[in-house]
């Protein structure tokens, strides 16, 4: 009998303990086999076998209904007319593409002829129209909606209606402060303008005319007392004579200073000075136009004005220039292309904005040459504000739009708001406040907040903060002007009802 040796019994006992306490695994017989598996097993399309998971399987055809059945109920068959409308109809307006028939057993039933036609459209459409699995993203909506302060956070604005001007007997059409505050103007249809004290409500001034007044502009030099309106194609320099009597011996004594040799013979306008039997003894020149004057605006320096003209016959010449100095015009625009709708200046630069139809020009005057255009998203611009720091512009336009362009950013609209029901007649800037208003036909005006920053890598902030209504709608129309208040957070607005609201 074979005895091992000791050390090899030990050695086996060995290997013998690690496999019982699983330290060491025998080789797998099963494991080294050749494994097959089944590729048509599963065909779920979100499973991970699938070579791309994000391709939809082609949608089923339709299953026949009762009309494609060889014996369909009696509603189901057409009549004669039926027929008829169907055969001169064109393929694609059919809502099938054969007629129901009837018979009697499936053995008369023929051969259908558009069998291999409507196999091969259907073979066209399963590889020639792409399918793909597009994953939703999942969005919280108010993420969309963005993060504005609260309005009682941006105040003061006007919020309330305090006074309530009435005298004008019809449409008033324009309005404009003076530069204080204390008074301002007032024109319209019933052919007067009139002045207002805005802290009572009372009329010092009144003037008739024989036309519609449709603008009237204060100077904006407060070392000068000079209103400027517009009626028919007449524009007056009127001195109301309601400052100090300083200021207004100043005004006169400027106008008195102009020398007859220095003014141009070839000038569009013709300047007149009032006599005694003029309108009434505040006029002090009359500058004829040969066409109708819609506006009339004032340079920040209260030298210079310009007045616009809507005509449609050369509409080259509707702007003209005014120096009050020389008393001398000119038409340097000649090459603006579109009707003119509206112009002013730039607050601190020789910049002048001229607002067509479609677009809004903006020229050089030094240079007397084009800078930019802008282009806002309006078929009919109606007016047109800029901010105190001139960097930003808005219009309002009669298809309900108003456009904010910041001229440092781009020529294309920053912000297009549609805050209105109807027409925007007007719009305007405040001079120290981050306010800005538009006034509609739908009888309201709406303030808003619009907070210009210093540093250029931040957006203007744009905030809806008010809705001030108080005028009535006639005829379609309501609100035609509205102007802030120099120092104050108040607004005035105008209005087809022949009244004047001061909003505080």
């Amino acid at each position: 009998r074979f005895v091992p040796s000791k050390s090899e019994h030990q050695k086996v006992m060995k290997i013998v303990r690690a496999i019982r306490n699983g330290w060491i695994k025998p080789p797998n017989k099963e494991a080294d086999k050749t494994r097959y598996y089944d590729i048509w097993a599963s065909d779920d399309p979100n499973s991970a076998t699938r070579r791309n998971p994000l391709l939809m399987a082609a949608p089923k055809m339709k299953l026949p209904g009762h009309a494609e059945s060889y014996n369909p109920p009696a509603e189901y068959l057409p009549t004669e007319e039926e027929i008829q409308k169907w055969k001169e109809m064109e393929p694609e307006e059919r809502k099938q593409n054969f007629l129901p028939q009837k018979f009697s057993n499936l053995r008369s039933v023929p051969g259908y002829r558009n069998f291999v036609s409507e196999r091969f459209d259907r073979c066209l459409d399963l590889y020639m129209c792409p399918r793909q699995r597009r994953s939703r993203l999942k969005v919280d909506p108010d993420d969309l909606i963005p993060k504005l302060p609260k309005p009682r956070d941006l105040q003061p604005f006007p919020t309330t209606e305090a006074i309530t001007f009435r005298g004008h007997t019809s449409i008033v059409r324009s309005i404009s402060f003076e530069p204080s505050g204390q008074w301002f103007a007032s024109g319209g249809d019933d052919c007067s303008f009139r002045v207002w004290e805005t802290a009572t409500g009372r009329c010092v001034h009144s003037v008739a005319l024989d036309k519609p007044v449709v603008s009237v502009a204060w100077c904006p030099n407060p070392a000068v007392n000079l209103l400027l309106v517009a009626s028919d194609k007449d524009v007056l320099v009127v001195n109301p004579g309601l400052v100090s009597k300083s200021v207004r011996e100043a005004t006169d004594a400027q106008l008195a200073a102009f020398a007859a040799s220095t003014a141009s013979s070839a000038s569009v306008v013709t300047w007149q000075e009032c006599t005694e039997d003029a309108v009434d003894e505040s006029v002090r020149l009359v500058l004829k136009h040969p066409k109708t004057v819609d506006q009339v605006t004032w340079h920040g320096k209260g030298d210079y004005f310009a007045s616009l003209s809507r005509d449609t016959n050369q509409p080259s010449k509707s702007v003209a220039l005014h120096q009050l100095s020389r008393r001398r015009s000119q038409c340097s625009f000649g090459i603006v292309k579109g009707l003119p709708q509206y112009c002013l200046f730039h607050p601190t630069q020789p910049v002048f904005f001229v607002a067509t139809q479609r677009s809004i020009r903006v020229y050089n005057l030094q240079k007397v040459e084009l800078v930019k255009k802008l282009t806002p998203s309006a078929k009919w611009i109606s007016s047109l504000a800029i901010h105190p720091q001139g960097d930003n512009v808005i219009c309002g336009s009669y298809d309900v739009k108003l456009c904010w362009f910041d001229l440092d950013l781009s020529t294309e609209p920053y912000k297009t708001l549609r805050h209105h029901r109807e027409a925007v007649r007007e719009v305007a800037f405040h001079k120290r406040y981050p306010l800005f208003a538009s006034a509609s036909d739908d009888g309201s005006v709406i303030v808003c907040h619009g907070m210009v920053y210093n540093d250029l890598m931040k957006n203007p902030l744009i905030v809806p903060v008010k809705v001030l209504k108080g005028h009535g709608i006639v005829d379609g129309r309501s609100v035609f002007d509205v102007k802030f208040h120099p120092s104050q957070p108040w607004v005035l607005s105008a209005g087809a009802d022949s009244t004047i609201r001061l909003f505080s």
